[in-house]
């Protein structure tokens, strides 16, 4: 049991850092209250995770076969990466994290799918960039609809706020079915558990740290990157959410991060480039980019070391 340890860490730290891309515009803007944020993402990322978790397992496991050791090294470094980017407050990507420890894993076995993984990798850059393409196409859209049938400011600010609480909690739904893979699906590959018991261990881990420490990422989120309005987070939300789902059903583990990231930018350029924080921008791309790198080198290191143990 001892093995599956790291991935709940994992989880934990998953659910610290990235359910900050569920309500952190809600929260930020005022429309949604922290608590009843935190509770909703831990409600529906774990009926995500139980119901459609395991559709992206496949993929976490045909990228390399690993065993019990490499599967509790990979976790654990993964974790020790996300949580170091969650105390500095940047968004991080659990996918790229997970993923960079089973490659570095896989390569010292020599076991890595390189077909495989540039699908996953292409798939990461078209995260973003779904993510902008809806944020601006949902924010015109909606935006006209309300313009024309709606007046009252009453019952607009009543339909944004009840539109962040479904948005959010389909974008919650959406985190646990598409995330919950990178917490517990190498156990999968490893023969430690089976998918259902891999999704339900992973998703109640990622709620635990929804409900212990999500609010410092969750600011950063909600005001860092651009100002935002009620409506405008209600758009980035559903943004983000429609975007994981649709990933979700090709099977592959994509970053929430990016999504409302590339959801935020996409609002953003509706009030034009300058209204979007540059600065932001490149810490969250910087850690992007160090994700992968760092987790796959602490993960080679680990496994480095467990030859003298």
């Amino acid at each position: 049991m001892w093995k599956v340890s790291s991935g709940i860490f994992l989880g934990w730290s998953l659910g610290a850092n990235d359910s900050a891309n569920i309500f952190g515009t809600g929260v930020a803007t005022g429309a949604v209250k922290y608590r009843t944020a935190i509770w909703l993402t831990a409600v529906f990322v774990l009926v995500g995770a139980l119901a459609e978790g395991p559709k992206v397992m496949t993929t976490i496991n045909e990228l390399s076969r690993i065993d019990p050791v490499a599967a509790f090294c990979c976790t654990l470094a993964a974790g020790l990466t996300i949580t170091t980017l969650t105390f500095l407050a940047i968004p991080a990507s659990v996918s790229q994290a997970i993923v960079g420890t089973i490659v570095g894993a896989g390569l010292l076995a020599g076991r890595v799918d390189f077909t495989l993984l540039y699908k996953v990798v292409v798939c990461w850059l078209f995260t973003p960039v779904m993510g902008i393409v809806l944020g601006y196409l949902v924010y015109r859209v909606s935006a006209s609809i309300l313009n024309r049938t709606v007046k009252s400011i009453t019952r607009r600010n009543l339909i944004y706020s009840t539109g962040i609480l479904v948005a959010g909690s389909y974008g919650a739904y959406s985190l646990g079915a598409n995330n919950v893979a990178n917490v517990t699906g190498v156990y999968v590959s490893a023969g430690l558990l089976l998918p259902l018991e891999a999704s339900a261990i992973g998703g109640i881990s990622i709620c635990l740290g929804v409900l212990t420490y999500s609010k410092k990422v969750m600011m950063t989120v909600g005001k860092g990157i651009v100002p935002l309005d009620p409506f405008s987070a209600f758009v980035v939300v559903l943004a983000e959410a429609v975007t994981l789902h649709i990933f979700t059903q090709l099977g592959v583990p994509v970053s929430s991060s990016q999504a409302v990231v590339g959801a935020v930018v996409g609002v953003g350029l509706v009030g034009g480039l300058r209204t979007v924080s540059g600065k932001m921008l490149l810490n969250i791309t910087v850690g992007w980019i160090m994700t992968p790198v760092a987790a796959g080198l602490i993960a080679v290191g680990l496994l480095y070391g467990t030859r003298f143990i």
